[in-house]
């Protein structure tokens, strides 16, 4: 029987089973003896299993079916659920979900399960695992890109990725330690601290702690980024003794993806989203996998949004010219036009917008596994994963918060013994939050750690030059927890594969940055931390304030203004160099947007009042000091091109109705 046209509902049902044995699982995880939870972990398992006999796909079938008589057996009590067992059926799991995504690349789902089905075998019999046969000492991701020495997770990449943009080299570098040497962790100490003089150290295999502990042989390869050349980075750790062989080289990206090629492993998302999993749509290249009907290709959703921002334009120009030719007629269909296309605006945005859960999803199993690796013991309370947003920032949004939870579970959560100590519940508590609020999305990360040491983060931004004493006198408490954002920062004292080397948290907030969001930190020491990320609800169509400087017209994102205001000239006063105004009681500094832009000074009547714009970026107000407010209108995003990538306070430009172009204002570079 021919199959191939039943592959796509296959692969979307496959999945949606093995989501179930996941959440399932978690769920089991806490509580052993609920029937309920055994009852949906059977029937996934017996669903996916007769799905994939018919189907063909021997191997899929053959685990899936050991599998589920551990979950019969576990249903009737002739099994117990224990921890090893827990850690071997997330095992399976993921075992038969690289078996779906096979097949969902167009491969045949086959995969050695001979080592896997024995363990099972154990498992039915009621033997006892051990640690080493459970499966915890995979990597920490699921999915990594790898070869035969180096696995590197989706965010080391992106670290990877913006550092060569930065201007900086990546580097591999192979070091083989002496037959005789008799310090080996010694050694390692002084290559690191080397390293981390010159630069930032990204992955090193075997990890750091082992090479601390002296548990490998004699070599170990190091991944890091520095401005250095090759040649002194090689001198200088030419110096370390009883080392027989150093070798640097330029490292990647390109290399890796070679490298990984027999295996067919793609470099992609740390788990792709739910939605697009269910679509049936391949990962990558492949173009034989069978694609779903009944689902949007979000490509065509992206041609669909251009055409539409095109419209809006177009909108605009036939609004300007009724306007001015005071066609009754013309003002009517105008008008008609404009409402029915904002109402085909809201069905597209609707149509690009996703549940952020499809995010959120993947943090439990994470935050299972990482809570393992470092001892510690952490829940997970998810709120809000119904909260919505546009495709493309779904997309990005996924790494930040993957470092930023790894940031929290590291530095945030103490050792459970600690807990005790300070009177806690030995279980840390991690809680995502996701809400809207007017047209932005906040995402809050909240863990009830040990929050952030004021003085420690303040003194190593002195050591490290992030600050100098003068600012430091008159930072804020949250311009304090801010600085852990800077570039290189890290209040770490050992080295850590799990939250990054202080370059990983910058790279959180470039990224948030570019989707035009922003993050804020508040924190209380032994209490805990929270995150706020804010994120526009989409990012090609924002309503805006536009303002004239002079003969020039500028875009001011809606989502940042607090009010405008006319003042009278004698309300503005002169402090620490500064101008400044008393709004509302508190006293913030003014913008003046024509010494900003170099607007040419053109001659017009004095006048005793002035317009202000008071924007906001987290805490921080300030006033936008402009010549005319000439309303506010929806305006289509466009980018100012490569050549012009680093403009400053201009995030874009816009086309108006009447043909003239408007520069868009980057409100957050303007905050002081």
């Amino acid at each position: 029987m021919d199959t191939s046209q039943y592959i796509g509902i296959f692969i979307d049902e496959s999945t949606e089973h093995l989501d179930t044995l996941y959440e399932q699982l978690l769920e089991l995880e806490k509580n052993p003896t609920e029937k309920q939870y055994i009852e949906e972990i059977f029937r996934a398992a017996h669903t996916l299993k007769g799905m994939s006999a018919t189907m063909g796909f021997e191997d899929l079938a053959k685990l899936t079916h050991k599998l589920e008589n551990i979950f019969d057996g576990i249903r009737y009590d002739r099994l117990t659920v224990y921890t090893e067992m827990m850690d071997f059926l997330f095992t399976t799991v993921d075992a038969l979900n690289e078996m779906v995504e096979d097949v969902s690349n167009g491969g045949d789902g086959t995969k050695d399960v001979t080592e896997m089905m024995a363990q099972l075998d154990k498992l039915e019999k009621g033997e006892r695992l051990s640690d080493e046969s459970s499966g915890t000492t995979n990597v920490v991701n699921a999915e990594v890109v790898e070869d035969t020495n180096i696995q590197l997770d989706e965010f080391q990449l992106t670290i990877l990725q913006e550092s060569k943009d930065k201007g900086f080299h990546n580097y591999e570098l192979y070091v083989r330690l002496r037959e005789d040497c008799l310090l080996k962790g010694a050694r390692v100490f002084m290559i690191f601290e080397i390293l981390e003089k010159s630069g930032e150290i990204i992955y090193s295999n075997p990890p750091a702690n082992e090479l601390e502990e002296e548990n490998f042989d004699l070599e170990f390869r190091v991944i890091f980024v520095s401005k250095e050349v090759a040649t002194e980075l090689e001198d200088k750790l030419k110096k370390v003794s009883e080392v027989d062989e150093i070798m640097i080289t330029n490292f990647t990206i390109e290399q890796l993806e070679a490298g990984a090629k027999e295996k067919q492993i793609s470099v992609e998302k740390e788990e792709q989203p739910k939605a697009e999993k269910q679509s049936g749509k391949p990962k990558q290249q492949n173009k034989q996998a069978p694609a779903k009907t009944i689902r949007v290709n979000i490509d065509r959703l992206d041609v669909l949004m251009n055409l539409f921002e095109e419209l809006v334009i177009d909108r605009g120009r036939l609004e300007q010219i009724s306007l001015d030719l005071k066609n009754n007629e013309l003002q009517e269909t105008v008008e008609r036009m404009s409402r029915v296309s904002s109402d085909l605006q809201n069905i597209i945005l609707t149509m690009r917008m996703v549940p952020i859960d499809t995010v959120f999803n993947r943090f439990p199993r994470m935050i299972r596994q990482l809570a393992r690796d470092l001892n510690k013991e952490v829940s997970i309370e998810i709120i809000g994963a119904e909260t919505e947003l546009d495709r493309t920032v779904i997309d990005e949004i996924g790494d930040p918060l993957v470092h930023l939870i790894r940031n929290a579970i590291d530095h945030g959560i103490e050792m459970p013994e600690e807990r005790e100590r300070k009177g806690k519940d030995r279980e840390g508590k991690i809680t995502l939050k996701a809400y809207h609020s007017g047209n932005h999305v906040f995402v809050e990360i909240v863990d009830n750690g040990a929050g952030i040491n004021k003085q420690k983060v303040l003194q190593k931004a002195l050591e490290k030059g992030v600050v100098s004493p003068q600012e430091a006198e008159s930072l804020t408490d949250q311009q304090i927890y801010e600085l852990i954002l800077a570039s290189g920062f890290s209040t770490n004292e050992e080295i850590s594969d799990v939250s990054g080397r202080g370059v990983g948290l910058d790279v959180v907030k470039t990224t948030i940055e570019s989707l035009g969001g922003a993050i804020s930190i508040d924190a209380e020491e032994s209490i805990g931390s929270v995150f706020t990320i804010q994120l526009p609800l989409t990012l090609s169509i924002i309503s805006v304030l536009l303002v004239e400087v002079g003969k020039e017209k500028y875009a001011i994102p809606l989502s940042s203004i607090i009010e405008t205001a006319i003042l009278k000239k004698s309300d503005i006063y002169d402090a620490h160099h500064n101008k400044v105004i008393d709004f509302r009681g508190n006293v913030i500094p003014l913008t003046f947007l024509e010494n900003v832009f170099q607007v040419p000074n053109e001659e017009q009547e004095e006048s005793d009042y002035v317009s202000i714009v008071i924007i906001r970026k987290g805490n921080k107000l300030t006033g936008l000091v402009v010549d005319t407010f000439i309303g506010q209108q929806e305006v289509v995003l466009k980018s100012l091109g490569d050549y012009l990538t680093s403009v400053y306070a201009i995030s874009g430009a816009t086309i108006l109705g009447n043909g003239e172009v408007a520069l868009i204002i980057d409100s957050n570079a303007l905050v002081k």
